[in-house]
């Protein structure tokens, strides 16, 4: 077990946690959810290195607990010259290294005893991996994931989706007590995340896992611990039935504040009546009650219900544009003929136009040339792609950097995109949550969840009327996501967008491009959720999922009612729904 207890941590410029405590016990898979920017990733570090910070509180492990590590910046190392089996296999073989030399020793030493304790030592430890069945284990994994026809390839020459898998293996096989991933599925296509969703399922021991992606929250875990507003709370269950019970508890806060609300109302009447005697009748009477109705006011201002976890702020996301081309029948941005070659081929022969308006999906597996594509679209500069002259594109990277400066602070990236005054950018960054002192900080001590807001910022401050978004969902919380699904929606202009979560280009592409034998051809919406059913989804589970989607709309369209009666009704419906799911 693992225990967390009245923890609190701060950084000089901000407060982190405040008195958070939780559990994980053995099998336990844990899904660490919370808003950009709320320290998850800094929690994480604590538990990794616990004499690196200074806290308040208790962290309990035992002495011996070894602990596994994937961070969401891992990247294959261009110099390896290993294969990816050699590289899964390198605990073992060095541990096979070290108890054959430990053997050579004992041949010509003279003191046995102290080589027999290190060779007991080096063989308990190559046993406790599996070590005398090491090469079937890796193949399992390797099987699991759907990478066994990767085995004999360079590490080097992996993609940034499948390196990231191998690294997962890794772990898993060092079978770590507590194993640590912080959003191993950032940048992942379908397939590898399908594979991701297999490895964490399969996998024996405790796990925390940061993660924002809807797909894997859904399938992967049996406990949940949410980071909010410098609070904590955990759940034991399914991510589906945490949401319903933010649900449940929405609907009995909203109608408690609603009655709280009303008797402030009523006080305030009180109050402005006993005023108004008191302009003509001073007695000393008067003015106590007035006294103590104003103290009594001021008490349920301070009582009224705060709620962390269900009431958070979604960003105010909106991708309005400067204007609309006036030739709407020509297309905004043509490609005809395109090629991109680096050591090999990658992509040849892609031809497709862009109409004002589209919202396009750019769709295929990791290392296939997407964002070569997006990218010299962006530049212009491309013999074989056209930009109509009406065209205002802009531009957002799944590398942060080639977009934002980390040196800048974000009101100085601001200045440099155009904005004229601080009032005006400090205005348009408080709806993105960047309010305070916070738009004096550097970039560079952003999240990676909120350096991807902050280029959603400026992506909308831009007013562009062509938006080439690179895997905007990338290191997004849930909340932002949903919110930038909106303002998708809502966006009048053309999208091409390279993503891989499924929610987002189901709920606001038009169609999709689809990346085939080095060229990409056009596949309806419709196919395309029929592709990705057959291969990831169970078809009953997709239209109970349909069915739970339409009722928690609605309950939320009760809700703006205040009809909690219709409310309590609609989440019984559901509540039976997920049980199903």
């Amino acid at each position: 077990m693992i225990k967390v207890q009245h923890l609190s941590f701060s950084f000089p410029q901000k407060e982190l946690y405040t008195d958070i405590s939780f559990t994980l016990e053995e099998a336990q898979h844990c899904a660490f959810i919370g808003t950009s920017g709320s320290g998850k990733s800094t929690l994480i570090d604590i538990l990794i290195d616990r004499n690196r910070y200074l806290f308040d509180g208790t962290i309990e492990m035992e002495p011996d607990c070894s602990i596994g590590y994937v961070s969401q910046f891992a990247k294959p190392d261009q110099s390896l010259d290993t294969t990816v089996f050699e590289y899964i296999a390198g605990p073992f073989i060095k541990l096979q290294e070290e108890i054959q030399l430990i053997c050579t020793e004992m041949e010509t030493s003279a003191d046995i005893e102290p080589l027999l304790e290190k060779y007991q030592l080096a063989l308990d430890a190559f046993e406790a991996l599996g070590g005398d069945d090491y090469e079937s284990l890796i193949h399992k994994k390797l099987n699991l994931a759907d990478l066994m026809k990767r085995r004999d390839l360079k590490v080097s020459e992996l993609s940034g989706g499948e390196f990231k898998l191998v690294q997962v293996m890794k772990e898993m096989l060092n079978r770590p007590d507590f194993l640590i991933m912080d959003e191993p599925d950032v940048f992942l296509d379908f397939e590898n995340l399908n594979a991701l969703r297999q490895l964490i399922n399969a996998h024996k021991g405790i796990l925390l896992v940061v993660t924002h992606n809807r797909y894997l929250l859904n399938h992967c875990f049996n406990k949940i611990i949410h980071l909010e507003n410098k609070e904590l709370q955990e759940f034991d269950g399914r991510y589906l039935e945490y949401n319903l019970s933010l649900l449940q508890t929405k609907i009995e806060l909203q109608e408690l504040a609603l009655a709280e609300q009303e008797e402030i109302e009523r006080n305030e009447n009180i109050i402005d009546n006993l005023r108004a005697i008191a302009t003509y009748n001073s007695e000393a009477s008067r003015g106590r009650a007035l006294k103590a109705r104003v103290k009594f006011q001021e008490r349920l201002e301070a009582r009224r219900i705060k709620a962390p976890f269900v009431d958070i702020k979604q960003p105010q996301i909106h991708l309005g544009m400067v204007r609309e081309p006036q030739d709407t029948d020509a297309p905004v941005v043509t490609v005809q003929d395109y090629r991109a070659a680096f050591d090999e081929l990658l992509l040849d022969k892609v031809s497709f136009e862009l109409n004002a308006g589209d919202k396009v999906a750019l769709i295929g597996p990791n290392g296939t040339g997407k964002t070569t594509l997006l990218r010299d679209i962006a530049r212009g500069r491309h013999d074989s792609i056209t930009l109509n002259p009406e065209a205002a594109v802009a531009y957002l990277s799944q590398l942060q950097g080639e977009v934002l400066n980390d040196s800048n602070t974000l009101l100085e990236e601001f200045i440099e995109a155009g904005m004229a005054t601080y009032d005006e950018i400090r205005s348009h960054l408080a709806g993105y949550g960047f309010e305070g002192e916070i738009v004096n900080q550097r970039i560079a001590a952003l999240s990676g969840g909120e350096k991807n807001l902050l280029q959603l910022a400026k992506v909308s401050a831009l007013k562009a009327n062509v938006l080439l978004l690179d895997e905007p969902t990338s290191h997004l919380d849930t909340y932002t996501q949903i919110a930038l699904d909106q303002a998708i929606q809502e966006y009048k202009g053309a999208i091409l967008m390279i993503s891989h979560d499924f929610y987002s280009v189901v709920n606001g592409m038009d169609y999709v491009l689809i990346i085939d034998d080095k060229t990409v051809r056009k596949m309806t919406i419709k196919k395309f959720k029929k592709m990705i059913y057959a291969r990831h989804f169970d078809k009953d589970y997709l239209e109970l999922e349909q069915k739970k989607k339409a009722a928690e709309t609605r309950v939320e369209l009760a809700l703006k009612d205040n009809n909690f009666e219709l409310a309590k009704s609609l989440v019984a419906e559901l509540e039976e729904l997920i049980k199903r799911m």
